[in-house]
């Protein structure tokens, strides 16, 4: 076997890191906002009724969103389009995407539809039975789904152009996208909810979904060759390509989805509060995750998919093992920190207002486990990619399929073990899904490994060992902070923690010549140098 020329490699390498940077940074700032809209959303109604009321209606509208034209959508049709742009045929593309816009638009609008219709018993028998001894909940959490259905519509034709925009090498405006959802469900909190109540914060939602599409239009304009056809498409041989890709990836979206419901349902017949608790603590695990693996995974995906489109799987192989090492280093981390100063960090972000420390509890049980699966889920999200450059979605979708099949049963048996020795169920919720995606995690790394022969395993292993040692010695430095720190103030302890838990990790890779720290500091000056004007 040839080995691959340094340079393309090299090249390739720098290109997702340059795109990683730019999105890490977007990432960060939507997270940002995303925790603002949780916060405010924390302090006006707590963990009581009319929260759970929204957070279960907004679970069902994500759902409807993410089987249609969520992950599903974009693992199938980015490296198909991305295939049309690599062989310099841009009218087939264009059409391919008008072809998938119009049928999003059709299918979404036709099952939210039909959900609104139908939203009391939705809300009975699929989303929330343990509401049913409370009439009005049910109706109250109806009344906000019927609401909140508008936005899969929108999202759908959103993600669409993220993934027409990725497929560019454009990455700046769908990555800031999220941050003008969660900037409409600011304005919901702040300006509706005080006239409006709840009903405010779903309005705010749908606000939100529209500032998501907008933002992005004007860079799709602006892109070449760009056209629009009314069509369905259905006799394309690319449209054909991406049902054919989507129908696997799909039923793994299904499994997923199934998983969030089952932990709503769970959770719903669980002392209240439970469903706030890990509706709550998800998002704190998801920012780290967004920004460290999602951001790569996302600058990634283009580039996989040109070097596989090429046929050149040694240029693959190297990338995805310097991803996988980058990520690695990033998110171990990462996860210590969340379980260390999960405490101070909840009371710092949420508890205000309405949110009291019984609340405080509650999120941050949950995040303790979540937290502890923070490597899996990012591991998981930069080999999945892999296998969808490669046109291959049934391997990826096996292994999530058998891993969340094992989490429907983890969350059972943990849910109920927990109850039984006194601790807060949900977080059994928690810790079974942390289970499952180490499990995923360990499968997908196994096939990629025989798929590529070989994932430089001596490089990921070395990689591993570096960030584990300067992560025990971060762990025992923020225990002594915990324990020891002469402040009181849950800010300091919070904030402290996390740039004193960073200066120490990065001292302990730099210690070990961790060659990643330079890229990182590239990354930064990237960043800098394209948001920052230079001076004349």
């Amino acid at each position: 076997m040839e080995s691959p020329t340094i340079e393309p490699v090299f090249s390739a390498n720098r290109q997702i890191a340059r795109a990683a940077g730019t999105v890490m940074f977007a990432i960060i700032l939507s997270q940002l906002f995303g925790l603002l809209a949780k916060l405010l959303t924390a302090r006006a109604f707590g963990t009581g009724a009319e929260s759970e009321a929204f957070f279960a209606a907004n679970r069902f509208a994500e759902i409807i969103f993410n089987l249609v034209a969520g992950g599903a959508l974009a693992s199938a049709f980015i490296p198909t389009f991305t295939t049309a742009l690599t062989l310099q045929d841009r009218p087939a593309a264009w059409k391919l995407a008008s072809a998938v816009a119009n049928l999003i638009l059709l299918i979404l609008t036709l099952i939210s539809a039909l959900a609104a219709i139908f939203a009391p018993q939705v809300v009975r028998y699929i989303l929330a039975p343990g509401f049913a001894a409370d009439p009005a909940k049910i109706a109250l959490t109806a009344m906000l789904l019927r609401i909140q259905l508008i936005s899969p519509v929108i999202f759908g034709l959103s993600g669409l152009v993220m993934g027409i925009l990725n497929a560019h090498q454009s990455f700046l405006f769908p990555a800031l996208a999220p941050s003008m959802y969660s900037l409409g469900w600011c304005t919901g909190a702040l300006l509706l909810a005080p006239g409006m109540g709840i009903a405010g914060l779903a309005w705010g939602v749908v606000l939100g979904a529209s500032l998501h599409l907008l933002l992005q239009m004007p860079a799709l304009l602006r892109l070449p060759g760009r056209s629009y056809s009314f069509t369905l498409g259905l006799h394309l041989p690319g449209v054909r390509e991406v049902a054919r890709l989507m129908g696997p990836r799909l039923l793994g979206v299904a499994v997923v989805q199934l998983n969030f419901l089952l932990n709503t349902y769970l959770a719903s017949m669980q002392p209240e509060g439970s469903l706030t608790g890990i509706s709550l603590a998800f998002p704190l695990m998801y920012m780290p995750l967004a920004a460290i693996a999602q951001s790569v995974a996302t600058a990634a995906l283009p580039t996989f998919s040109t070097q596989a489109a090429s046929g050149k799987p040694e240029e693959l192989r190297t990338s995805l093992a310097a991803s996988l090492r980058g990520v690695l280093l990033l998110a171990v981390p990462a996860s210590l920190g969340l379980m260390l100063l999960r405490r101070p960090l909840v009371v710092l972000l949420y508890q205000h207002g309405e949110f009291t420390s019984t609340s405080t509890e509650l999120v941050a049980w949950a995040l303790l486990w979540y937290a502890a699966g923070l490597v899996s889920f990012s591991m998981v999200e930069i080999v999945s990619r892999a296998f969808y450059a490669l046109h291959d979605t049934k391997t990826p979708v096996i292994m999530l399929v058998i891993a969340m099949s094992l989490n429907l049963g983890f969350s059972l048996l943990f849910s109920a073990w927990f109850n039984r020795i006194g601790w807060m169920p949900h977080g059994g919720l928690a810790l079974a899904s942390s289970l499952a995606t180490t499990l995923e995690m360990i499968g997908l790394l196994a096939l990629m490994r025989r798929r590529l022969k070989g994932l430089e395993g001596r490089s990921l292993l070395q990689g591993t060992g570096q960030a584990f040692l300067a992560a025990l010695g971060m762990g025992v430095v923020l225990a002594l902070w915990l324990r020891f720190a002469p402040f009181s103030s849950n800010a300091i302890l919070a904030l402290g923690g996390v740039v004193l838990g960073g200066l120490i990790y990065s001292g302990l890779l730099a210690l070990q010549g961790v060659r990643e720290l330079r890229q990182v500091w590239g990354m930064r000056s990237a960043i800098l140098r394209r948001f920052i004007p230079a001076r004349k």
